[in-house]
């Protein structure tokens, strides 16, 4: 009976010391299955918000990209029909206009190098045949100054063939006709040196507007895409926009060396004129006194 007893008493002792060692492991049992869930959400929580930052970034890094390799050709190459054609329009006339810059430089160049050369061999001269054949040398064909003293000694040598009397009292008779022939040789010489002033004219007056033409074109079309799209994002319209000023600037990148070079050449064929009116009243008192002397 006692054994019995003490017995009990052992197992009692030993089943609370059981129970006494398993409180602590299942007490911490729930704060361990506690901390990885409650570590998890931290750990996910700040995975969305990462999503959001990668998003600006990858969009700032593919903007930068495209505004960093939109060059002046991929800006031609995206554009309309209407705008490739203002600016191809407007980059033939900017062509053209520098190719009538190196002619015409080239002409002036040479058309005053000539003039010296007859002007000093005519001064020389000391008759009307020595004049006649100064002036009908191959060496000034198609110099205006030599074919003005070509005319004018030409036409009193008619005048002679004729059987009229080119000195005495019709001598201003002769110098009449002499004179005329000049006028229609200067005539000639003003729309010869003035080829090309008028492309380079209506290159320098027209070519902002129809650039600007471009521009207006193009924004409308940037508008209705922004309406088709029914988005405000500067990206989307910014490349429409920019081709459309690419057509105002290749309009002025045309229209303004047109105008440098019409003024530049309007003042060196006036000057040109000038010389020319001074060699016809020159040329006219030279044929006026071989006229006085009878030769």
């Amino acid at each position: 009976m006692l054994d019995s007893k003490k017995t009990n008493i052992l197992l009692a002792l030993a089943g609370a010391a059981v129970l006494m060692a398993s409180s602590p492991a299942l007490a911490q049992d729930p704060a361990a299955t506690a901390a990885p869930a409650a570590a998890a959400p931290a750990a996910t929580t700040p995975a969305p918000a990462a999503t959001p930052a990668a998003a600006p970034a990858a969009e700032a890094e593919d903007g930068g990209h495209s505004a960093a390799g939109l060059t002046p050709i991929d800006m031609f190459m995206i554009a309309t029909p209407v705008v490739k054609a203002v600016m191809i329009g407007l980059l033939l006339a900017s062509i053209f206009s520098w190719t009538l810059l190196i002619i015409k430089l080239l002409e002036f160049g040479s058309l005053n190098r000539k003039t010296d050369r007859f002007l000093e061999e005519f001064r020389q001269t000391r008759t009307l045949a020595d004049m006649r054949r100064v002036a009908t040398d191959e060496a000034y064909d198609g110099n205006p100054l030599a074919d003005m003293a070509a005319a004018a000694t030409e036409e009193i040598e008619l005048s002679r063939q004729s059987g009229l009397s080119v000195a005495g009292d019709n001598k201003h008779d002769a110098l009449a006709r002499a004179q005329h022939a000049v006028s229609a040789v200067q005539a000639g010489l003003a729309a010869r040196l003035s080829g090309g002033q008028q492309f380079l004219a209506s290159t320098g007056s027209i070519g902002p507007f129809v650039g600007l033409f471009g521009t207006v074109y193009g924004i409308m079309n940037s508008f209705i895409g922004i309406v088709q799209s029914n988005t405000t994002n500067l990206a989307s319209v910014a490349p429409g926009i920019a081709e459309a000023l690419l057509a105002t600037g290749i309009g002025l990148f045309a229209a303004i060396p047109a105008v440098v070079m019409y003024n530049y050449f309007n003042t060196r064929i006036s000057a040109y004129g000038t010389r020319s009116d001074g060699f016809a009243a020159e040329l006219l008192n030279a044929v006026s006194r071989q006229l006085d002397k009878g030769a």
